[in-house]
C-alpha cells in the first residue's frame, strides 16, 4: 500500500456567506463564491503549500462547491505534479435550500443546546449525517491508497466542519471532543504526517470553544 506522507487539509477562503448571512436567501450555497479577503487567503495557502510540496505530486481532493474549486485554483499548484478529482462526499454540511435566516439563526441556537453533531436543520443534515459521507469517503481513500503509484501527497480542499469530522473518522475521536472544537478560520490547514511507526500524527491541535 502506496500510504501518503502526508494529507493536508484545508478550509476554503472567506465566502460571501461568511461577511453576509442574508446571501443564502438568494443564493444557494454551493453557488456562493469568494470574497476579496477569501483570494488572498487563498494565494497565502498557496505560497506555503508549494513550499511543503516542492516538486513532489500530490493527489487532489475538492468539494464540488464554487468556493473551494476558487481556492484550489488561487493556490496555483503546477499542474504537471497535481490530480484533481471532485468528491462530492466532501460538501458543505447541508442545512438546506434557500435559507430564511432568522429561521436558521433560531435553529442555531437550538444546535448548541441539542449537540452540534446530531442536530439535524430542518430539510437539511445533522453533523452525524455528514460524518457518514466522510465514512464513505474513506473507503474510496483507501482503495485509492492500493495503487503503487498513489502521491506521496494528499489535499483536500473542503469545509471547516469537514475538516473536524475527517479527523474525527481517522483519530477515532469521540462526540464530546468533537463537541468541543472549533472549525478552522478560513484558509486554515491541518496536516497529518505519517511517521516512522506507520501511524500519522496532526500538526496541530483544533481550538476548543469548550
Amino acid at each position: 500500500m502506496a500510504r501518503p506522507r502526508r494529507i493536508v487539509l484545508i478550509r476554503h477562503g472567506e465566502s460571501e456567506g461568511n461577511v453576509d448571512e442574508t446571501i443564502y436567501e438568494r443564493v444557494p450555497d454551493h453557488a456562493l463564491t469568494l470574497t476579496a479577503r477569501g483570494r488572498e487567503q487563498a494565494r497565502a495557502a498557496g505560497v506555503e503549500l508549494r513550499g511543503l510540496f516542492g516538486v513532489e505530486r500530490v493527489q487532489v481532493y475538492v468539494s464540488p462547491y464554487t468556493r473551494t474549486w476558487q481556492t484550489l485554483e488561487l493556490l496555483d499548484l503546477e499542474s504537471a505534479r497535481i490530480r484533481v478529482m471532485e468528491e462530492p462526499r466532501l460538501r458543505e454540511q447541508d442545512w438546506g435550500n434557500l435559507q430564511d435566516v432568522e429561521d436558521i439563526r433560531r435553529q442555531r441556537k437550538l444546535r448548541d443546546e441539542y449537540g452540534h453533531f446530531y442536530y439535524r436543520f430542518t430539510q437539511g443534515e445533522s453533523g452525524a449525517d455528514a460524518y457518514d459521507r466522510v465514512g464513505a469517503f474513506f473507503e474510496t481513500l483507501h482503495r485509492n491508497f492500493q495503487r503503487a503509484d498513489y502521491p506521496p501527497n494528499v489535499l483536500l480542499v473542503g469545509h471547516g466542519l469537514l475538516m473536524r469530522l475527517f479527523c474525527m473518522r481517522w483519530f477515532h475521536w469521540s462526540v464530546d471532543e468533537f463537541e468541543a472544537l472549533s472549525n478552522p478560520d478560513n484558509g486554515e490547514m491541518r496536516t497529518l504526517n505519517l511517521g516512522p511507526d506507520g501511524r500519522y500524527t496532526l500538526d496541530r491541535p483544533f481550538d476548543r470553544w469548550t
